[in-house]
């Protein structure tokens, strides 16, 4: 892999101190300046400048510049190798819609002495593949969608760069990924709503559009509905199956449970039937998936499948350093879920109306 360019900017500047080119209490170029010489991006140059900073090289005046340090300490190319930066990219930055991955991914990343730019995916929009790889030495890639950013990862990939994949697999892309086990999910999901003798279970979507990670989780309800004789399931392309058309899809089947394709909508499908005269659980019986924090917190607190947030950016972290130290692609990992039973589903009692 070539050079950030980056380290070149830092390993100039710091060689030119070192040898007296750019003596003490001189001023260094500016980050204006160095971007114009090397023509990259003042991200770049202003990355070079805060590790000159960081190793004591230079000094910082407010509206002045960066200048050279008279005390360096000794400085040698293994402190240059010792600073690196991951970009970390996730779609949810300003809600609670998911749970917190860099529980997991930031302890193993200060432990090993990296830095975490944790941003939205918009970050891509203005860059190019050449700027990310200058700039970070990996990227953990949060896919809300397998088709967006396809060609800048793309790129990524034919430039051997480090990238995890988190949530969902990109089939076309050759990069590692990590996520939940989500047909277990469904099928769990779906099994303890037969357990709890329910008969017709309905299964909820948010949008029109069904992302990897649901289907895989709608699948799962299929799965068990199947192995339980249960002639009744939603199709996926049924429109009825969501918020917009929830009571009319009721009556229609004469539903008693629904799985939800994640907590959002078991929560918003729990206002909507309070808001029409049911009661949850008594009328019927709902599960989300995620365990998000809101999860425990609404009236009557959400059953749920849970995912392992934690361990999920952990292991994102761990495989993207073994990349790094090694130069081998790790595999793929999928993480069980759990099942967090609360009270928003009860066992369906022989007076409830199925037929």
């Amino acid at each position: 892999m070539e050079q950030p360019l980056y380290k070149k900017i830092f390993i100039d500047l710091h060689n030119a101190i070192l040898d007296g080119t750019l003596a003490i209490d001189s001023q260094v170029p500016t980050e204006k300046e160095l971007s114009q010489k090397y023509q990259v991006s003042r991200i770049t140059s202003k990355r070079a400048l805060t590790e000159l900073e960081q190793l004591g090289l230079i000094y910082r005046i407010r509206g002045k510049g960066s200048f050279v340090k008279a005390d360096n300490p000794e400085t040698s190319v293994v402190h240059i190798q010792k600073t690196k930066r991951i970009l970390f990219l996730f779609p949810f930055l300003t809600d609670l819609s998911v749970g917190d991955f860099t529980e997991g991914l930031n302890p193993i990343m200060q432990e090993n002495q990296f830095d975490v730019l944790m941003t939205s995916l918009d970050f891509l929009q203005t860059k190019t593949a050449k700027e990310v790889m200058d700039e970070f030495d990996g990227l953990i890639y949060y896919a809300i969608d397998t088709e967006q950013h396809l060609d800048l990862l793309f790129e990524l990939s034919l430039k051997d760069f480090p990238v995890i994949i988190l949530d969902k697999k990109i089939y076309e892309l050759p990069f590692p990924t990590v996520l939940s086990d989500n047909f277990a999910g469904g099928s769990i999901a779906t099994n303890q709503l037969i357990a709890d003798g329910h008969q017709k279970i309905g299964f909820l979507f948010g949008e029109p559009t069904h992302p990897q990670s649901v289907r895989q989780r709608y699948l799962g309800y299929l799965e068990a509905l199947d192995k339980a004789n249960l002639a009744f399931h939603t199709a996926l392309d049924d429109q009825k199956a969501t918020n917009k058309e929830l009571l009319n899809y009721i009556k229609e089947h004469q539903l008693t449970a629904f799985v939800c394709e994640n907590d959002l909508v078991a929560i918003q499908t729990m206002n909507q039937l309070k808001q029409a005269g049911f009661s949850v659980p008594a009328d019927f019986s709902i599960i989300g998936f995620d365990d998000i924090q809101a999860a425990a917190l609404v009236d009557p607190p959400l059953t749920t499948i849970a995912q392992n947030f934690k361990e999920l950016g952990k292991s994102a972290g761990e495989k993207l350093i073994h990349w790094l130290e090694t130069k081998e692609s790790p595999a793929d990992t999928k993480y069980p879920v759990t099942l967090i039973t609360r009270h928003s589903t009860k066992e369906l009692n022989n007076e409830h109306s199925t037929n």
